[in-house]
């Protein structure tokens, strides 16, 4: 038996699920007393969220709500990149968080290179913002999963395409 099975390392989110944390968020702020009069608003784009409110005190509380929120629908916390804050129109407060996707070069270079560290057996290949396992082995990939579940990564992995 000669094939060869294999796995994708991957970071990324279900984008429904973020608009339905946003969409949570929304009606939390409208029904909460603190933050009822603040007329905040969040943006959801396809990369980024944006927050509008009148003080950071009540952009604190929106970063807690956002949060609790995405961590009810199992979105991954290392998705969120803060921007700074910028003072809007008036005495506002702008900011702008990123959400990340992918891995970047130097974690994709990382995670390759503990994988050939550790298992002789599997190859680490870098195809974009993904990273390919191989081995002629099913264990060996299990290994490799259970190794890097270990770690703490900067960036949410997933592992998919397991064949």
């Amino acid at each position: 038996m000669a094939s060869t099975y294999s796995l994708d390392i991957v970071s990324d989110f279900d984008q429904q699920e973020m608009v339905n944390a946003v969409d949570q968020t929304k009606r939390e702020i409208k029904g909460r007393y603190d933050l009822k009069d603040t007329q905040t608003t969040i943006e959801l784009e396809s990369d980024k969220i944006i927050i509008e409110t009148d003080s950071e005190f009540t952009l604190d509380a929106v970063h807690n709500i956002l949060r609790s929120k995405a961590a009810k629908r199992k979105l991954s916390q290392k998705i969120f990149d803060y921007g700074k804050v910028e003072s809007a129109s008036g005495s506002r407060v702008r900011q702008e968080i990123t959400l990340q996707r992918g891995i970047s070069q130097d974690i994709a270079k990382k995670i390759s290179k503990k994988i050939r560290d550790e298992f002789k057996k599997a190859q680490a290949s870098i195809q974009g913002d993904t990273v390919r396992v191989s081995s002629k082995s099913k264990d060996d990939l299990q290994q490799v999963i259970q190794l890097l579940k270990q770690e703490d990564w900067s960036v949410p992995l997933q592992f998919t395409n397991y064949r």
